[in-house]
């Protein structure tokens, strides 16, 4: 280091890097400048430095090698949301339990699959060793899940007071539907032969229902046999909203089979017992063409002007209709309708020609009709034919007047609630009742490959119980990030 001052009294400092030899020469101590380093970059500099003073310098990136990576950043990115939600605390106190419920939870979303594969895979990613889990036993996630349970009540208490209560949930609107899913063995307590809305027929299934808020959040889930109907589900998360949850003044919307005439009729029961529950809902196409027929209150002139409409009927004192119409809807419902008749068509022609052949003809009156009986009920459209048989032939007609008067409430939808016209305007109800698509949503996470909740193998009802709550849970989280990272 060196400095120079000016005439003006201004001192300027030099730094100087220099390699030096210093030796002895007649007794004197001598030193020799080698080099001059001052203009190299500083790293070049360090370098020479170290190699001068016999340090081992190795090329950068080879000092470390790589013998196994651990995935890291789905798994983290899960579990960073699962704590900013607080879902640790939500899933009861700490200890190896909630530890093993939280991976499970966070493996359903990043890597769905059956415990024994997800145990596996746990020793091969961050997750478990974060969470000490990566040596878990299968009986340890049989407890793990066998304690989950126990806490369910406490669980889903929480989130029903977080996202339904009344200073979060101002219109106090909750939405419930009821899907299923199949089984796979004939020994647990909720298996039971049912309508499948996955279309897996010949196995046992097993009901399930969600409770959410208006967005689409569930916050609870119950388990039912496969044989359970719509409404008594219905009953059930209503009695549970009010016993278990402590929240009675809630706004229940849900589609045209699960909130009945006798499940309002139940709801009413409730109100006369100290609760406030409302209802919308959604009238069945029968009740819609009653409506309609013979001048009643719902005409289709009233859509000339406006696709919304609100009417009176006297079956329904205490309850407001709203008359909606989505001219999309009724061209796609057309166009099924079309699809369908033709198929019938088909269907209904390949058994005229079976009976009008020459060679081993189908005869007899009885057994023409039942072909054509089934036929004509293939696609439901039994009712917009009129069929003649004889012993020996089948001619069918379409039925003009019928299919008209179908045609006439394409596009037609009737919701019908108890909310007042001061809390809820004619196009809010039609809103809430559309809302219901985010439980639809919830659903088909659920059940697809984003959680694959499909099929159940558990023997323990308890068990199933679990399934379902981790996988309700897993959507919880999936419903957050989905939110957060949207942009």
């Amino acid at each position: 280091m060196s400095k120079y001052a000016d005439k003006a009294g201004n001192v300027r400092h030099y730094e100087s890097v220099l390699v030096r030899r210093t030796f002895r020469q007649g007794g004197k101590v001598r030193h020799e400048t080698l080099a001059n380093l001052s203009k190299l970059p500083a790293g070049a500099i360090t370098a020479i430095e170290a190699a001068l003073k016999g340090e081992t310098l190795a090329a950068a990136g080879s000092e470390f090698t790589v013998t196994r990576a651990l995935p890291h950043g789905d798994v983290a990115a899960v579990a960073a949301m699962a704590r900013q939600l607080g879902m640790p605390a939500l899933l009861g106190p700490a200890g190896r339990s909630r530890n093993l419920v939280l991976g499970l939870i966070i493996s359903r979303i990043v890597r769905p699959a059956g415990k024994l594969d997800t145990r596996a895979w746990w020793p091969d990613t961050t997750l478990g060793a974060d969470l000490g889990i990566a040596g878990a036993s299968t009986d340890e996630i049989h407890a793990a899940m066998d304690w989950l349970v126990s806490r369910q009540d406490a669980i889903e208490k929480k989130l029903a007071a977080k996202h339904l209560g009344p200073q979060v949930n101002p219109s106090k609107m909750a939405l419930f539907d009821l899907s299923s899913t199949w089984m796979t063995g004939n020994n647990c307590g909720l298996a039971a032969r049912g309508h499948s809305r996955d279309g897996k027929k010949g196995l046992p299934q097993i009901n399930f229902g969600l409770l959410g808020d208006r967005e689409g959040r569930p916050v609870a889930v119950r388990a039912f046999p496969g044989s359970t109907a719509d409404p008594t589900a219905f009953t059930t998360i209503a009695g549970d909203l009010k016993d278990t949850f402590r929240l009675d003044d809630l706004v229940m919307a849900g589609d045209r089979g699960m909130i009945t005439t006798a499940r309002i009729n139940a709801l009413r029961e409730l109100n006369e017992a100290g609760a406030s529950f409302g209802w919308i809902t959604a009238l069945r196409n029968p009740a819609i063409a009653a409506l309609a027929a013979d001048d009643g209150p719902l005409q289709m002139s009233l859509f000339d002007q406006q696709d919304l409409v609100e009417i009176n009927h006297p079956g329904c004192p205490d309850e407001r209709l709203i008359a909606c119409r989505n001219p999309l809807l009724a061209a796609r419902r057309a166009r099924k309708r079309e699809n369908l008749l033709t198929a019938t068509e088909t269907e209904l022609a390949k058994i005229a020609a079976a009976a009008a052949r020459a060679r081993r003809p189908l005869q007899g009156k009885d057994k023409i009709a039942l072909r054509a009986g089934k036929a004509a009920s293939k696609y439901k459209m039994a009712r917009h034919f009129d069929l003649e048989i004889t012993d020996d032939s089948l001619t069918f007609t379409r039925n003009q007047e019928n299919i008209g008067t179908e045609a006439a409430l394409d596009g037609v939808c009737v919701i019908r609630t108890s909310v007042d016209a001061g809390a809820l305007s004619p196009a809010g109800a039609v809103q809430a009742y559309k809302d219901l698509a985010g439980i639809e949503r919830d659903f088909c996470s659920i059940k697809t490959d984003d959680l694959q909740v499909r099929p159940i193998r558990h023997r323990l009802e308890d068990r199933v119980k679990a399934r379902l709550l981790i996988c309700m849970l897993a959507r919880y989280l999936v419903w957050h990030l989905q939110k957060a990272w949207r942009q």
